[in-house]
Order: C-alpha cells, then structure tokens, then sequence
C-alpha cells in the first residue's frame, strides 16, 4: 500500500516505488490512471522492478491534512480495493508519511483497527454465498526509525484486542431482538468468563432483583414475557484495587411501552442494548490484554413492551436508593435501568463509575451521529474521558450537567419525574441519573447517535470500545 498527494507528489513509499520501477507510478497519474482524492484506491499488477506481485496506490489528499482520520480512511480505501483478491501478505508503506503527528503506537492501533474494520461483516443469519474477504495472514507495516518499531508492534497487539471488542459489541448489536435477549447478553458474558482468566460473571435472576429493591428496573421489564437479568462481571488483574466501574444500559428491544414509539424505524431499537455491548467487550478487552487494572461491568437488561401489565404514565415508583420517581414517559425507560444499577455499583466501592447508554434522542439533536456525550461534575475524569476519545479516534463532547437542568423533573407527587422537557432533554437525562450518585465519581456517556449506523450501512459502530479502552489503558499505565 503507498499513497499519493494532490498535484502528483508522491508518498514516501509511493517515491520508493516510482524509483525502482523507472517512473511507473508517476506515468500512471500522468495518464489519469490513479486518483489523489481521499478514499480512492486502485490496484494494479507490479511492474518490474518490484518485487511484491500487486501495488495498491491510495488517494491521501492535501499533505496537510493527512492525519490519523485519513489514515484510517486510506487503509479502509484499500481493503476495500483487494476483497476480492487473493492476497495474504501486505506491506503498509502509510505510516512513513507524517500523519499529522500522530506517534508509532497510536499508528500501529489505527492499522489494526482500520483493517478489522474493513474486514468486519455480518452474515451470521443469510444463508446464501457468503461476501468474500482477503485471508490476510501477515501484515507488515514500515517504519521511519528503528526506534518507533516496538511501540508500533505494541500499539498493533492493543489495536487487534480493541477491533475484537469492537466486533463483538458489532455482533451484539446487530442480531436481532428475537435472538439477543437478555439471557443471550447473559449467556455471553458467561461464555466471556470461560475465555478470559481472572473474569467472573454472576446472572442475577428477577426474584433476586426484585429482593435488591430494583423496582424502577423491574418497572421497566413488566409488560414483557422476557426475564429480566441483572449480569455482573468483574476483572481483577489488579489484586484489591477499587475497581472502574462500567454501567451499560441493556434494552434487548424498546418499543417505547405504553408511550409507544412510531413504527418506521423501530427496527433499529434492537440497537438500545449497545451500552450493555460495549461494556462487556471493555472488560472483555482489559482481561485479554492483561491489563494491571481492575474492571467491573454491571449490565441491567430486559426489554421495554407494552401489554396489561405494563407501567402507565403517571406510575410512581420506589427506586432501590428508597427516592420515589414519577414516570411520566414509560419511553424514558434506560435511565430506569441505570439509576437502579448505579445505586447498585455503590457496593463496590468503585474509583469512578462510568455508565455508557442509548439513552436520548435530544443527544443525536444536539452532536448528530459524530460524536458521543460526555457529561460529568468531576472535571478530571469528564476531560479523561475526552482525551482518551481524541487519542482513540473515538471523539467525545462535553455538555454540562447543572441545578438549573434539573428543575424541570420536579414532581407534583414524587421525589422527581423521569422526563423534563424537550429543552436539553440528553443533559436533563444525566440530571435525572445525578440523583443517584451522590458522592460518587462519575461519568454518563450517551452513544444514542454514536452506536449504529441508519440508511443503507445500518448496523452497529461498536462505538465507544476505543474510548473506553483508552481511559482504561491510561488508568493502567501501560502506554508507551
């Protein structure tokens, strides 16, 4: 793989190419055979000169603007180029370029990630021929210093242990809700415990939820014939520890219950359980990499119908911290979920808890599908959070939490309302779960327009896998 630049410069390993092959490359974009726009890649037989059988020439666009984005872009453009070829070895000649700045390891995690990524499908329920894939076995990546050669290969290993955690929420989210129920999430975590030393998963059934006090996630699963579960997971690679605390939210599908959603588009709220997804192959991804940390996810599942038994607007509920919530909106069910499962965390004694959820619509308003809300009081792990989404590709923003947010869950007959108004409706949410964590450090991440993609690529993102690694791998201190 080499690259070019608008107005013919070459890549430095594309100048390589060119100069043994007594100007091949430049007479190709003479000819107009080749194209300089990012995403475009074409592949061509060697010439002579050459000893690797095929070279993909990669569109980089301006040189100033050949960053890690671009990057990524310029590896996807050529995977995509060879899927119906036969290649088994590649050479990557891209991270000789300067990409912005962007240091060896982090360039070895965006290679990684960037070719599972193109290599990613899903056709676990077709039956007919199956999308071919290069079987690629070795990928060799070339390096302008000898020194940045180890810090690459580590970032590489740390990228193919991401882009499996990536997959894995991708899979998740994608089966749909007549096969990832609740005890499917349940069984996979199970399934996750057997793959990974020092990894325990603890089900908790619904008697034992409801014995806990739960009952505004109960609220949640009562007009359903699926059980709830409560799924509890921890790693411990760093002996007493407090732990890291990931709280997903576990919707296996959310018709909205009794304020039931519209129908078109309603396919898509299979994807309401990629917060439980996501955390899962967060500690999934710590374990396998050893990580001298230790991770607990909580995961409250179940799945959000209408039916006689299900809770109306205006039931009050007792919530398992003993506060009373006046649901107003039985489609504001996730923070349901969460609050009851944060007062649950609190028996952990967490260093910080972070809870990651499809938790608004107001949140794809506000930042669309590009980046993921961050809203926390606490400055340091808030701007954590934000760093580790920049280093990962992963981009966050912050949105405030405030008193003043939160004046509109007043309730004439509970404690507070589940909704507030449409104004800041994805920070009135995080207000809403702010109640429960007094004392706590801690984070809300909404990925409502992060964690899938609509229209014609439909399908989970496996985002935020990379955001959340990378703060884990910062907690660790493992990073070159």
């Amino acid at each position: 793989m080499v690259g070019i630049y608008d107005r013919g410069k070459l890549g430095v390993a594309a100048a390589d190419i060119d100069a043994a092959s007594d100007g091949w490359l430049k007479a190709l974009i003479k000819d107009g055979d080749v194209s300089s726009k990012p995403g475009r890649a074409s592949v061509f037989a060697a010439p002579d000169g050459v000893k690797a059988k095929r070279i993909a020439v990669i569109g980089l666009g301006r040189a100033a603007d050949f960053d890690a984005v671009q990057y990524r872009k310029a590896i996807g453009a050529a995977m995509a180029a060879l899927l119906e070829s036969k290649v088994r070895d590649i050479a990557i000649g891209l991270a000789l370029e300067k990409v912005g700045g962007t240091p060896p390891y982090y360039l070895g995690r965006h290679t990684s990630e960037a070719i599972a990524a193109s290599l990613y499908t899903f056709e676990t329920l077709k039956t007919g021929a199956k999308q071919p894939r290069p079987r690629v076995r070795k990928i060799t990546v070339a390096v302008n210093e000898r020194g940045d050669a180890n810090p690459l290969r580590l970032g590489a290993e740390h990228g193919v242990a991401i882009a499996e955690g990536a997959a894995l929420t991708r899979d998740l989210g994608n089966l749909p809700a007549n096969v990832c129920t609740p005890s499917y999430l349940a069984k996979t975590a199970k399934d996750l415990a057997k793959k990974h030393r020092n990894v325990q998963t603890r089900v908790l059934s619904e008697a034992e939820i409801k014995r806990l006090g739960m009952r505004t996630f109960l609220s949640v699963s009562s007009g359903t014939e699926e059980p709830p579960k409560l799924i509890v997971m921890q790693y411990r690679g760093a002996g007493k520890g407090a732990p890291i605390v990931l709280i997903g939210k576990g919707i296996t599908f959310d018709a909205g219950g009794i304020s039931l959603k519209p129908g078109p588009g309603m396919d898509e709220m299979k994807f309401d359980m990629c917060g439980a997804a996501a955390v899962m192959a967060a500690l999934a991804t710590a374990a396998a990499l050893e990580l001298p940390i230790n991770v607990t996810a909580v995961v409250p599942s179940c799945e959000n119908l209408p039916s006689g038994a299900a809770t109306k607007p205006g039931d009050i509920i007792k919530s398992m911290s003993g506060q009373t919530v006046e649901i107003l909106n039985t489609d504001a069910e996730g923070r349901l979920l969460l609050c009851d499962a944060l007062t649950y965390a609190r028996r952990f004694k967490p260093a910080a808890v972070i809870d990651v959820a499809t938790l608004t619509g107001a949140c794809v308003i506000a930042l669309g599908h590009h980046r993921t809300a961050v809203m926390s009081e606490d400055d340091e792990l808030a701007c954590a959070l934000i760093d580790a989404g920049i280093a990962a590709e992963d981009r966050g923003w912050r949105l405030p939490i405030a008193a003043e947010y939160a004046e509109s869950l007043k309730s004439n007959f509970a404690d507070f309302a589940n909704v507030g108004g449409r104004e800041g409706g994805a920070i009135t949410a995080a207000c809403f779960l702010g109640k429960f964590t007094k004392g706590m450090t801690w984070a809300h991440l909404d990925i409502a327009g992060t964690a899938w993609h609509a229209g014609p690529k439909k399908g989970a993102s496996g985002r935020p896998v990379p955001m959340l690694v990378e703060f884990l791998l910062r907690r660790a201190g493992v990073l070159p």
